[in-house]
């Protein structure tokens, strides 16, 4: 009765659940076990780890309970346990179902929701010097938000079911995402399932110099010994390995000789794969057949709650107010926030002053100082203009060929994002335009800017211009 129930649960969550979270967290699962007892029936489902237990309860338990007691005809309360080590490999009932298509996001109803993940174990002290991982970088201590809500989410599957999919996993971002961490973030969690895992993070000029090293030595199988025997390879700025014909050759040989034997293969770069210049075209072509991901700068809302996560992490309290002010004022990555963070925390201790906005002000004068100087909407427009070579007054006349509308764009999506105008205030100083032609264009532009190589590689330019 109780395995009819739960394969009837599952063939229902198959009807509802995107085929590769069914397939990674449900499928998998030994069939549910039905108790009687004082309060009502209780389905029992032993978890294979921690890591899943979590997720599986977080993310949908609360569903599971509503199919089985719609199916009972009576409620019933689910019960989710770690299974013991020995007793991990029965067939699960659910195997036979089948699901629908693809997806990504966490949840049934298309939006992602971010479990909590359990911190990983300290690691023996001599784990550091093997897999080089951080520990303190863990899903828990990354801040969750729009800007890297794909990237996370693909992050903690791998992390909870490594080699099944999204392998490899190619993650792409501007310095300061966050793309170190998320890797970090998954070996750890790895490890604090799975304690004998073979785990290796390094940056790709640590890869290029172990090349070069076996290259002097002839010593080539030490370098497949150390590569192709992991489970999990985490590999920083792929971009770095352009030109380095031999690098790339034994980079391709390692990486296909993982993805043989199941391993899984993360990697980050500041660009997405077919943007990588000067690597071959088969290292490209790989890079792409998994899952590829973006993290984009971040938004207002997860700006101010990393500011206030950090000053947590350092002891302090960050008043929403002034963790408001310095996320409108420092927009470009997460380190540019750290180092306000650290601007204001050690302003405070010295002075022995309470954290508020006059202290922030004070702290990050120098900064502040330079964006006020520097940048105005006036300013982006004569900057825009002069780099597209178009006249200043294009910018808020009536013409609409594409060699004005576009540095127009670019211009209007610079003043959302390096001003404090509102969108109606940038409409007036572009020839008294709607807001929501600005929205328009931020959005378009916004939106391109990931996917578009070139168009990245312009406002990075027009924006350290600005900057100074």
């Amino acid at each position: 009765m109780s395995s009819d129930l739960w394969q009837r649960c599952c063939e229902r969550l198959a009807t509802e659940l995107p085929e590769q979270q069914f397939a990674t967290w449900i499928r998998p699962l030994p069939a549910g076990l039905v108790t009687h007892t004082e309060a009502g029936p209780v389905m029992s489902v032993r978890v294979p780890n921690r890591f899943k237990l979590d997720w599986i309860r977080n993310q949908y338990a609360a569903r599971i309970e509503a199919l089985l007691a719609e199916l009972n005809g009576q409620p019933m309360r689910l019960e989710l346990s770690l299974a013991p080590r020995e007793a991990l490999s029965p067939r699960p009932v659910a195997a036979a179902v089948h699901a629908l298509p693809q997806g990504l996001n966490g949840s049934h109803n298309g939006h992602a929701v971010a479990p909590p993940v359990v911190s990983p174990a300290p690691a023996p002290a001599s784990q550091p010097s093997r897999n080089r991982l951080n520990p303190s970088l863990t899903f828990d201590t990354l801040v969750p938000g729009r800007a890297n809500q794909m990237a996370r989410t693909a992050a903690l599957h791998v992390a909870g079911a490594p080699g099944q999919m999204y392998n490899p996993l190619f993650i792409y971002g501007g310095v300061g995402l966050g793309k170190t961490h998320l890797m970090n973030a998954v070996g750890n969690a790895l490890l604090a399932d799975r304690p004998d895992a073979k785990v290796l993070y390094l940056h790709a000029e640590q890869f290029i110099s172990d090349v070069v090293k076996n290259y002097q030595r002839k010593t080539f199988d030490e370098l497949k010994a150390k590569y192709h025997q992991l489970d999990l390879l985490l590999i920083d700025d792929v971009q770095f390995f352009a030109g380095k014909d031999r690098t790339q050759e034994e980079f391709f040989n390692a990486f296909e000789a993982l993805l043989a034997k199941k391993a899984h293969i993360i990697m980050t770069s500041d660009t997405y794969p077919k943007g990588l210049v000067d690597i071959d075209e088969r290292l490209t072509s790989r890079f792409d057949s998994g899952l590829t991901v973006a993290i984009e700068p971040p938004e207002l809302e997860m700006r101010v709650a990393i500011l206030i996560k950090k000053a947590e992490t350092e002891g302090a309290q960050m008043p929403e107010d002034v963790a408001f002010f310095v996320a409108k004022n420092v927009r470009a990555n997460v380190r540019e926030l750290e180092g306000a963070l650290r601007k204001i925390l050690a302003y405070s201790r010295f002075s022995h002053k309470e954290i508020n906005i006059a202290l922030a002000r004070e702290a990050l004068k120098d900064l502040l100082s330079i964006q006020n100087r520097q940048i105005s909407v006036e300013n982006i427009q004569k900057t825009v203009a002069d780099f597209y070579k178009i006249k200043v007054a294009d910018m808020y006349s009536k013409k609409r060929p594409a060699s004005i509308a576009r540095p127009r764009q670019i211009a209007m999506y610079l003043a959302k994002e390096l001003t404090q105008k509102s969108l109606p205030e940038i409409g007036e100083l572009f020839g008294g335009r709607d807001h929501t032609t600005v929205l328009h264009a931020v959005r378009k532009i916004g939106g391109e800017r990931s996917k578009n190589t070139e168009l990245n590689q312009q406002l990075h330019v027009l924006e350290q211009t600005l900057k100074g």
